[in-house]
């Protein structure tokens, strides 16, 4: 089941911005920097604690890559046994393909200031995938293929509000946006060094290999 309820109670249990709200999360005084402990009535508590054996930090990099992409225990194994058979190195693969999901891409490309708004625009049908509707968020996007925003969806206030805070950044060296005709290509496979999320992915291989 899919976590619902307030996202910075989420970036205080990591420790750490997960940036759930997107292009918000530089704009707004974030909790976490007001109470940076746990969330619950034994949150300050935490930080007298042993030390964490590995399981808990394996289980804690997890949730926290599982939480950044918003996805559901089962999608996120599901994910990675997936990839768990491809060749090459099984945490770069993992992320790879966490990247290469379509709300991630809408998200990326800042079709959306969140990739929570991204799956909302995917799954109302307003994004098109090589001009055909898909309204899958986790649709598999390959390189070469053309994210496009649909022409009488582009003027709604969560796209272009998406859009001009999106100017102010650039996208991954691995997409193309024209922001001119709202859309944008994955040119190739993500790499990990341009893959901008801090994370210990081989801290998740390490967890689900036991």
């Amino acid at each position: 089941m899919r976590y619902t309820g307030p996202v910075c109670r989420q970036c205080r249990r990591e420790g750490t911005k997960l940036f759930l709200k997107g292009t918000k999360c530089f704009t707004e005084k974030c909790p976490i920097e007001r109470r940076a402990y746990a969330p619950g009535q034994h949150g300050q508590s935490t930080s007298r604690r042993r030390k964490a054996s590995e399981y808990a930090k394996q289980l804690r990099e997890k949730q926290k890559v599982k939480r950044i992409y918003g996805l559901s225990e089962k999608q996120f194994r599901n994910t990675f046994e997936r990839v768990s058979v491809q060749p090459g190195i099984a945490g770069h693969n993992l992320l790879a393909a966490l990247e290469s999901r379509l709300d991630n891409l809408v998200y990326r490309m800042g079709f959306a200031p969140s990739r929570s708004a991204a799956r909302q625009l995917i799954r109302h049908r307003h994004i098109e995938v090589n001009r055909g509707l898909v309204d899958i968020p986790s649709y598999a996007v390959v390189p070469g293929q053309e994210i496009r925003v649909r022409e009488k969806s582009r003027e709604l206030g969560l796209v272009r509000d998406a859009m001009d805070q999106s100017a102010r950044g650039q996208a991954p060296t691995w997409l193309a946006v024209d922001r001119e005709s709202f859309s944008g290509r994955m040119l190739e496979r993500p790499q990990r060094p341009s893959i901008a999320i801090a994370a210990q992915e081989q801290l998740v291989v390490e967890l689900y290999s036991k």
